[in-house]
């Protein structure tokens, strides 16, 4: 239980000390002035959207630096005065502010090790999304997914407390290896011939993402300082497997996180119109067959 005379130990306010707090909150007016001033300034001369929001961004920060560098100045004499008082609410600060307190330590992460930047797409814990945004207490992403398919936007701006940093899983697309994987899966009838559906889908993968291969490699090679990223093979490349239905050919190819997409349109419009011009291959798709092996079975089968 703390002492009745407790608070009579804090020492009382000289006139020294309003007066360090009155010119302390005038400096907080002048250095908000002056940013409301040229932030004005600049966003009447500029219209790109990026630099707007730089100078948004490095202003709050720049603007934050010299305000608490010049009250440390003037408090830095009267440090024995307020002491005591210090010691006595620190401790509950810490607590009642302790989330507030881990926002700020995971912002200065981000800021110091940078593991993401604006402009980079990410998934945190069970969320993804575009960086649009990196504050104090907060990083803003756009989502991408949820209900919406092959990572587009549904709109959305999601808050995530930048403390996940520390206790969630971070995936950045955009570091190291600027590229995904992205799979096609094609499932052809077992009569098709297999054979020639796959150098078709290879023409079509090799056509639309060969081009990424020679940037991808040199990617790996940028990153190849920081990072063990390693591949055997970047151009496209399609797999053969068998279903219950038919036969799967699946095309692996590499493209850009944003435009996944639009790739998945490209290639499969492609293949609608080269498969349309082939009566020997056909799309399976679930159906009810009934299968007579003296009629449609193997030569040999039949005699037996």
């Amino acid at each position: 239980m703390l002492p009745n005379n407790l608070f009579q130990e804090i020492p009382s306010l000289s006139g020294d000390t309003v007066a360090k707090l009155a010119f302390c909150v005038l400096i907080v007016a002048v250095i908000w002035l002056i940013r409301q001033l040229l932030l004005k300034i600049v966003m009447g001369h500029t219209e790109d959207i990026r630099s707007r929001y730089l100078w948004q961004k490095n202003s709050n920060y720049i603007a934050f630096i010299i305000g608490i560098a010049l009250i440390a100045a003037i408090w830095s004499q009267a440090a024995d005065n307020i002491a005591t008082f210090i010691a006595l609410v620190s401790a509950g600060i810490a607590i009642a502010l302790r989330d507030v307190l881990a926002n700020a330590a995971g912002w200065l992460f981000i800021i110091w090790f940078r593991p993401l930047v604006v402009g980079d797409r990410i998934q945190i814990g069970a969320h993804s999304g575009d960086v649009v945004d990196i504050s104090l207490f907060h990083i803003n992403l756009m989502e991408i997914g949820n209900w919406v398919n092959s990572d587009q936007s549904t709109g959305r701006i999601i808050n995530i407390p930048n403390s996940l940093i520390f206790t969630e899983t971070l995936a950045n697309y955009s570091k190291g290896f600027q590229y995904i994987w992205n799979e096609i899966p094609v499932l052809l009838t077992f009569e098709s011939d297999w054979k020639k559906a796959k150098a078709l889908l290879n023409d079509i993968a090799v056509n639309n993402s060969e081009h990424l291969s020679k940037d991808a490699e040199r990617h790996i090679l940028e990153a190849s300082s920081r990072y063990l990223i390693f591949y055997s093979k970047l151009t496209p490349i399609v797999y053969t497997s068998v279903e219950d239905s038919g036969v799967l050919l699946t095309i692996r190819y590499l493209c850009e996180p944003r435009k996944r997409r639009g790739s998945v349109e490209t290639i499969w419009e492609n293949i609608l119109t080269s498969f349309a011009e082939h009566d020997d291959i056909d799309f399976a798709y679930p159906t009810r067959r009934f299968f007579n092996n003296q009629d449609e079975g193997k030569a040999g089968m039949q005699d037996s």
